[in-house]
């Protein structure tokens, strides 16, 4: 059985974050290796979709003075404050989700039941046509206020929203799991609020994780990042997600 990375990160600023997200992608891309990481931000950070203009924040009046970061993966913008973020840099070798909808689906459906076990009822967001999508300029700036079909429901409201980025060998999904409340995004009630269960990061790793492994087909060991990574980490960082170039390109 084949063997996937598990890091588990001290939170961290947004550009770091995204640096090693995207040194793990190229990794899984050059070398095969499989990494799954869970990590969460130092201080609250508004993350936008790479396709969204950074002009646009301030319709959010709530998050206006937090630090930004652009992500490489598309979507709407994201408060990460009281959640839980994840990376999952996967090779495109056979026998794995190859198709967008599989992993979605693959690592969403292991996190419902993994959820399930902590007592929080949620299920996969199965709208009638998961192919109808509105027009982008009409969808709200915040990823919690959207629906794609494959996001993490509880009754009405959504709690798990996640990206991809595909390169031709290797693919980066990464998402969000959204633990509580918080002040800069207050018209999103997360899990703590939807089901009166406070559930913290280090719980729903304990639960996930063995299951996202069985239902990769790989089996989990946990590690830290290796220096070549955390160099190539370090470079696109200081070159690309904190540059105000990229984050502000749109």
């Amino acid at each position: 059985m084949p063997t996937i990375r598990v890091l588990i990160d001290e939170p961290a600023a947004g550009a770091w974050n995204m640096a090693v997200d995207e040194a793990l992608l190229e990794a899984a891309a050059h070398t095969g290796r499989a990494t799954l990481r869970f990590y969460a931000w130092e201080v609250p950070t508004l993350s936008l979709g790479y396709f969204q203009s950074a002009a646009d924040r301030q319709q959010h009046a709530s998050s206006r003075q937090l630090p930004l970061v652009r992500r490489a993966s598309g979507g709407g913008a994201i408060v990460h404050d009281r959640e839980l973020t994840y990376s999952l840099a996967l090779p495109q070798s056979a026998g794995r989700p190859a198709a967008a909808s599989e992993l979605y689906d693959a690592l969403h459906g292991s996190l419902v039941a993994a959820l399930a076990e902590l007592g929080v009822a949620a299920a996969l967001y199965r709208p009638d046509n998961c192919t109808a999508r509105s027009p982008a300029a009409a969808e709200p700036l915040l990823c919690f206020q959207r629906r794609a079909c494959g996001d993490i429901v509880t009754g009405d409201a959504k709690i798990v929203g996640s990206a991809q980025r595909r390169q031709r060998t290797a693919v980066l999904q990464h998402g969000s799991i959204l633990l509580a409340r918080s002040a800069a995004a207050p018209e999103l009630p997360g899990i703590g609020e939807l089901t009166n269960r406070q559930i913290a990061g280090g719980d729903v790793i304990a639960a996930w994780l063995p299951r996202v492994a069985a239902a990769l087909g790989m089996r989990a060991e946990r590690q830290t990042l290796d220096p070549e990574t955390r160099r190539r980490a370090e470079a696109i960082a200081e070159s690309k997600f904190a540059a105000p170039a990229f984050t502000y390109r749109r």
